[in-house]
C-alpha cells in the first residue's frame, strides 16, 4: 500500500467529526450514573433505571440489591412489582376491545358488568373508570384496608361485591378522584368481554406481540426468576415489606416488568401495533387533573428552574416497591426507574435531574431527608427534643438536608404507625408552622388529633385543609364523619 499523507490526513479529518459525538454521549451517560449513584449512596434509589432518547438507550444499569438478605444484586432484567404502572396496560386492553367493537366507552358499567349494582352502575360510563370520575370510592382509602385484608386472597366477583360497590362519593363525571376500584373493575369488564383471565388477556394483548417476555401477572407463589424482593426503609434500615396477596391489586397493580421490556412498551405506543391511532390518542387525552387513560399529563420543571417537558407520566407504590416512567413524546425521550426499596417519593426529582443531563442542564444533587437524621433519634428521646432538633438545622443549615413539606409529614406518620399520636401532632403542629399555604400538612394533623380523641382541633384542622386546598377530598369526608358538610369524601391524593 502506496504511503499517503494527504489521505491519512483526510481520514484523520473525518475520523475526529466523530469524536466530540462520542465524548458526548460518554459524558452524557456518566453523568447520569454519576447522579444515579449519588441517589442510591443516600438510600434514595435502590432498583433499576433506563433513560433513552429518540436515537435509543443512553443508560441502563441497576443499582443495589435485589435481595438484601442473600446479597444478590438488581441486573437490568430484574422484574419488579409495576403497582399503578399497571393501569395503563389496563387502559390499553380496554382500548382494544373498544377498536374490536366488543365494548364502548360510553357504555354503563351495568351494560359492562351486569351483576353490579343498577343504582349505581347505570350512571357510571366506561370512560370515567378510565378516568378516574366515577365516583367510586377507592378501596385502597378504606380504613383499616390493609391492616384487616392485605393478605386475603379474593375472587374477582367476591372482591367486586365487597370493596368495589360501595355508594358513589360524587356524581360520575362531576369531579376526579383517583380511584382503584375503578381500574379494578375494568379488569373484571375485560374478563367477562374476553372470556379470559386479565392476566390472559394482557399476556396475549400486549405482552407477547411486543416481546415484553419479562413481564406478567405477579402470583406470590410462583416461583419467578430473577423477582426482586421489596424492602422499606426504616430508622435501623431495610425491612421486609409487609406480605400483599397480588388479588388485591389485580387489573389497578398486580403487573410486573422490567426496564428492558418497559421500553418496548414505550417505543410501541409511538407506532400503532396494539391500536389505532386515534383511540390510542385517547389515552393521552387529558382529562379532569390532567389524567387520561392510565396516564396523567403534567409538565415536568426540570432543575435550571425554568424549563419544563410536557411529559406523558404515571407512578406506581405498592408494598415495597416503588415505580416511575416519564415519557416526553417531543422528543422521545424517557425515564423509567423501577425500585424495590419503597422511595417512591425520591423517584420525580431524581427523573428531573435525569432529564436535565439529557437536556445539558446541571442536575440538582439529592439531599439526606431530614426525616431521615430525624428518625435516628425520635425513638430515644422526648418528641420536644426532635422539634428543637429540627429548628436548629433549619436555621444553621438550611442547605444541608431536604427540608420539603413532606418530610415531617412523613415523620408524623411514622410515629402515628407506632401508636405515638401525641407526639405526631407535636410533628404535625411544627409542618404546619413551617407550611402554612399547605393543605395537607392540616389533614394530616387533624387525621392525628382524631387519633388522641380531640374531635375539636380535628375539625379546626380538617376545615383549613378544606380552605386551602378544596381538592383534598379526604378531609371533605372527615369532616363529614364529624358531623360537618364540607363536600363529599374521597382520596386523600393521587398516588
Amino acid at each position: 500500500m502506496t504511503w499517503n499523507p494527504l489521505r491519512l490526513l483526510s481520514v484523520l479529518a473525518v475520523a475526529l467529526l466523530f469524536v466530540p459525538v462520542a465524548a458526548g454521549a460518554a459524558t452524557r451517560q456518566q453523568e447520569l450514573d454519576t447522579l444515579l449513584t449519588q441517589y442510591h449512596q443516600l438510600r434514595q434509589f435502590n432498583g433499576v433505571a433506563l433513560v433513552a432518547n429518540e436515537k435509543g438507550v443512553v443508560l441502563k444499569k441497576a443499582y443495589g440489591q435485589a435481595n438484601f438478605e442473600w446479597n444478590v444484586p438488581n441486573t437490568p432484567d430484574t422484574k419488579f412489582r409495576l403497582a399503578s404502572v399497571t393501569k395503563q396496560f389496563t387502559a390499553m386492553v380496554i382500548l382494544q376491545l373498544v377498536s374490536e367493537g366488543k365494548l364502548k366507552l360510553d357504555d354503563t358499567l351495568v351494560s359492562a358488568l351486569p351483576d353490579y349494582r343498577k343504582d349505581t352502575g347505570s350512571r357510571i360510563t366506561v370512560t370515567q373508570l378510565l378516568n378516574h370520575t366515577s365516583g367510586i370510592p377507592n378501596y385502597t382509602s378504606l380504613p383499616d384496608f390493609f391492616a384487616k385484608e392485605s393478605r386475603n386472597p379474593y375472587s374477582v366477583a367476591d372482591f367486586v361485591k365487597r370493596f368495589a360497590s360501595g355508594d358513589l362519593e360524587f356524581e360520575p363525571g362531576s369531579k376526579f378522584a383517583y380511584s382503584n376500584s375503578g381500574y379494578f373493575l375494568l379488569g373484571a369488564i375485560i374478563e367477562r368481554v374476553t372470556g379470559k383471565t386479565y392476566a390472559q388477556a394482557v399476556q396475549e394483548r400486549i405482552f407477547t406481540p411486543l416481546g415484553m417476555k419479562d413481564s406478567g401477572y405477579d402470583v406470590s407463589s410462583t416461583v419467578l426468576p430473577k423477582r426482586a424482593s421489596g424492602y422499606e426503609l426504616g430508622p435501623d434500615g431495610y425491612v421486609n415489606a409487609s406480605y400483599l396477596d397480588m388479588s388485591l391489586p389485580y387489573a389497578a397493580g398486580a403487573l410486573y416488568s422490567t426496564v428492558e421490556d418497559l421500553y418496548r412498551w414505550d417505543r410501541a405506543l409511538y407506532e400503532n401495533k396494539l391500536l389505532p391511532e386515534a383511540l390510542k390518542q385517547k389515552m393521552f387525552t387529558p382529562g379532569l387533573e390532567n389524567y387520561g387513560f392510565g396516564f396523567s399529563m403534567d409538565p415536568l420543571k426540570l432543575d435550571d428552574g425554568k424549563t419544563e417537558l410536557a411529559t406523558i407520566n404515571h407512578s406506581g407504590g405498592i408494598n415495597g416497591f416503588s415505580t416511575r416512567i416519564f415519557r416526553v413524546p417531543a422528543s422521545k425521550e424517557v425515564v423509567i426507574l423501577l425500585d424495590n426499596t419503597s422511595r417512591g417519593d425520591k423517584l420525580k426529582p431524581l427523573a428531573a435531574g435525569l432529564f436535565s443531563v439529557l437536556h445539558g442542564i446541571p442536575p440538582k444533587a439529592p439531599r439526606l431527608g431530614i426525616r431521615e437524621m430525624l428518625s435516628m433519634t425520635v425513638d430515644k428521646e422526648p418528641v420536644a427534643k426532635t422539634v428543637a432538633r429540627y429548628r436548629e438545622l433549619k436555621a444553621t443549615k438550611p442547605d444541608a438536608y431536604d427540608f420539603s413539606d413532606d418530610q415531617l409529614n412523613s415523620l408524623g406518620y411514622q410515629l402515628l404507625r407506632k401508636g405515638r399520636a401525641a407526639d405526631a401532632v407535636e410533628v404535625f403542629k411544627l409542618n404546619v408552622e413551617m407550611f402554612p399555604q399547605m393543605g395537607n400538612g392540616y389533614d394530616s394533623l387533624g387525621e392525628a388529633y382524631l387519633a388522641v380523641g380531640d374531635k375539636e382541633q380535628a375539625r379546626v384542622n380538617y376545615r383549613k385543609a378544606v380552605e386551602l386546598d378544596p381538592k383534598n377530598t379526604n378531609a371533605a369526608g372527615a369532616l363529614q364523619k364529624l358531623g360537618e358538610q364540607s363536600g363529599p369524601p374521597a382520596t386523600k391524593a393521587a398516588p
